[in-house]
Parts: structure tokens; sequence; C-alpha cells
């Protein structure tokens, strides 16, 4: 692992990121500071970073149209002794334009030498400053790390849900054929699509979005002509399975299999009626566990569901992160 970088400046505290010299010093202070919980995304920007190091001032011209460059180019830095110790960025959200405007802030880091000092405070009271009153505040905070839970707390940031992300190797075996069951799954049509924004309301109630930067609005669930021209452009699909009921054609359940050219991993959610969640999650999740055999899954879903948390375990899905929502109001 690289050591982290000395910066050219020989001043202390805060400052604004400089895209031009930032970059490898911040991918080396994020590599240390989270190293315990980083997943393969995670690694995948660290990689990313150091490589858009080597543009120098070319970077600036990705500043408009790449994400990571975008978020971390708004952000600040916090130098002591001539070293970068801590970041902190600020993404806008890009949730429809419909809703209201909200931003993200990521990435809060502090050199494990340097904590205890009041530095993350100090990047975020900066943060807020900056964003001021042009729209509310998301992140997302590891849920075991309660000295951030808490510092963002006496920011007045409020917990809206805590998720857990699951992954099932390709390497997990085949769960059994299920005995035959009186559900039948279906897939989705376009004309169906208010019904099952009503059933993601049902299911996620308590405040619950959909997932992270995904709330319940029918963005999500009334794919436009155009999104879709864009999905089969970009080599993406985005199936949705559903289960009804014999009785009243109710929806009941359903989900959502995600799937990007590139990515070696297949993303699901599941949304499903609290009193069918054992049944009905149990026939969803393992009809796709047996039909992406060799494939690795993905799905986030509310750490409070413990029907779903038990099909999940069962079906060798493994816990990677659990992570708790926060918001601050405008």
């Amino acid at each position: 692992m690289a050591t982290l970088i000395a910066t050219a400046l020989s001043a202390s505290g805060l400052r604004p990121v400089n895209l031009k010299t930032d970059l490898a010093p911040l991918a080396d202070l994020m590599e240390i500071a989270f190293a315990e919980s980083m997943d393969s995304s995670g690694r995948a920007a660290i990689r990313e970073m150091r490589t858009l190091s080597r543009l120098g001032s070319g970077v600036n011209l990705l500043s408009g149209v790449n994400d990571l460059v975008l978020g971390i180019g708004l952000g600040y830095v916090w130098l002591e002794d001539g070293k970068l110790i801590g970041n902190v960025s600020i993404y806008p959200s890009n949730l429809p334009s419909h809703l209201p405007r909200s931003w993200v802030i990521a990435n809060v880091a502090v050199h494990p030498d340097y904590r205890g000092r009041g530095i993350a405070r100090r990047l975020m009271e900066a943060s807020l400053e900056a964003i001021g009153h042009r729209g509310d505040i998301l992140l997302q905070v590891e849920e075991r790390n309660e000295i951030a839970r808490n510092l963002y707390t006496s920011l007045n940031f409020h917990e809206e849900g805590t998720f857990t992300i699951w992954r099932r190797p390709g390497s997990a075996h085949k769960p059994p054929l299920l005995p035959q069951q009186s559900a039948h799954i279906t897939r989705r049509t376009r004309g169906e699509w208010e019904e099952e924004l009503e059933l993601a309301r049902r299911s996620r109630a308590g405040g619950y979005d959909v997932g992270w930067l995904r709330p319940i609005d029918a963005h999500y669930f009334r794919k436009s002509l155009l999104k879709s021209l864009l999905d089969i452009f970009s080599l993406r699909s985005d199936e949705r399975l559903i289960i009804r009921s014999e009785q009243d054609r109710r929806l009941l359940a359903s989900l959502w299999i995600e799937r990007a050219f590139g990515s070696s991993t297949t993303r699901l959610t599941l949304l499903v009626e609290e009193d069918y969640a054992a049944l009905h999650g149990e026939t969803m999740l393992s009809s796709v566990c047996r039909r992406f055999e060799g494939e690795t899954l993905s799905i986030e879903h509310p750490t409070h569901d413990a029907i779903i948390t038990f099909l999940l375990q069962r079906l060798m899905f493994q816990p990677q992160r659990t992570l708790v929502h926060m918001r601050h109001r405008a």
C-alpha cells in the first residue's frame, strides 16, 4: 500500500480540494481510513482516483461529467504537518428533477493518527455551510460507528432507516427446488407500475426507501420510453418479477433484477408484504438463486426485517455492510 503522500502545501487546517494535487493522497487516506469497511466498489473508486491523478491539470476537464471527480472537487481537505489527513466530499444527489434538490456528503475520513481532535466536525461544518439552505443533505454511516453517528446527530442529522447489504457468491450451492406452491411468478408489465408503487409503500412502511438514493417515488416504478432505450444502448437490464394473490389478484411481492454490462454482480431488490414475507420471499429469492447459479448476487434490504434476514442467511447470502441513512433538512 502506498504511504500517505505529503502535499506541496506546508500550511495546516481546512481548504477546498485541489483536484490537480490531491487525488493521489486522497486515495491513500481513504484506503487507510476505510480499510475495515471498504467493498469492491470502494476499491474500484480508489483505483480510479489513482488513475485520474496522473492526468494533472487535465482532470479538471472531467469535473462536470465524472461523478467521482465532481464529488471530490466540491469537498474539503484538512492538512497537518504538510500532510493531507482529512477529507469530506459533497455530491449532488442526482435524484429525479421533480423532487426537492438534495446533496450527499460522503468520504468523511480522518487519518487514524489524527482522530479525536475535532477535525471531522470541522470538515462537516464546512460542508454544511457550503451547501447552506440549497436542499436536504443525505449521508450513510456504518451502524457500528457510534462516534460518527453521534457527530452527525449533534449536527442535526436524523436517522431514517438502516439497510444491510448482502452478497451471495457465485460459488454458493444451488438451493433445492421448493415444493409445488400455489404462488406463481410472472413478469410485471408496464401497466402494473402503480400497483407496484403501492406495494412499496406498504412493504416499506415507517420511512424506509426502496434503497440508498431510491425514494419511494413513481420515477423508480414507471419506466419511460427514453429510459428503456438508454438501458438497451448501455446494455443494462431491469427485470421485474411479481406474485399476485390467487383470491383477489392483489400484488403481494415484487423482485427487481438489475444487470449491467461489465458488472460481475446482479443486483436484487425485494418488496413483499409483511404477512407474506416468509412464503413469497422464499419463493422469489430461491427462484433467482437457482436461475443465476454461479453468479454473484447482491441485495440491499431493511435490517429490521427478521424474516427476510433469515431467508437470506439460509440461501447463503453474506452480510457485507450495515448502513444507517441520515438526513439533514434545509
